[in-house]
Order: structure tokens, then C-alpha cells, then sequence
């Protein structure tokens, strides 16, 4: 049985995981087609997930899970900025433009 916690942004079940870094991260708990994330559980019933690649593919025992951060809608709401002071110039469109080098 997964152990889900909530997210503390938008509320949705979470399952947490330690990467191959030794750090957590926070997947959707239900595999998805889209997923990019190898996630799988290990004899002491910890979740482990990692990226696959081409000398390390995807094992049969791994399910692929999207990470939740792709999927917060939370983390957009809070995203929103606060406007700037008067004189104070927004650079983020400038930033952002491709042909920009």
C-alpha cells in the first residue's frame, strides 16, 4: 500500500520518494503514460525513483510516475507576482525572447 501525504500547495496526495542524489521528491502516486520518472519500492518499503536513460532503461519491477511539481496547481496560483514599484523595469519578457544571444 502507498503512503500518501498531502501537498501542501494544492492539497492533491502525494507519494515521496528518495532519488538516486539521496534527496526526496514528491511524485503522483498513480503511474501515468507521460511519466518521466522510474519509481519503485525497495525491501524496506521505501519508494526510490530516478530518471531512466539509455545505459539504465526502465525495469520491469519500475512504474513511470510524472513528479508532482509538473502537476501542483497550487505552485501556479502562487507564482502570480506582486506588482513592481513605480520606476522599477520588468525584464522577464526580454529574458525569455529565443533570438536574445
Amino acid at each position: 500500500m502507498r503512503r500518501t501525504s498531502p501537498c501542501r500547495n494544492c492539497g492533491c496526495p502525494v507519494l515521496w520518494t528518495i532519488t538516486a542524489d539521496g534527496k526526496r521528491m514528491a511524485v503522483d502516486p498513480e503511474p501515468h503514460v507521460d511519466g518521466n520518472t522510474a519509481v519503485y519500492r525497495d525491501a524496506n518499503d521505501t519508494w526510490h525513483s530516478r530518471r531512466p536513460t539509455r545505459q539504465r532503461p526502465v525495469m520491469g519491477w519500475e512504474r513511470m510516475h510524472k513528479p508532482h511539481v509538473a502537476t501542483c496547481t497550487g505552485r501556479r496560483r502562487q507564482a502570480r507576482r506582486k506588482p513592481l514599484p513605480p520606476g522599477v523595469a520588468d525584464l522577464s519578457a526580454y529574458r525569455r525572447r529565443p533570438d536574445r544571444r
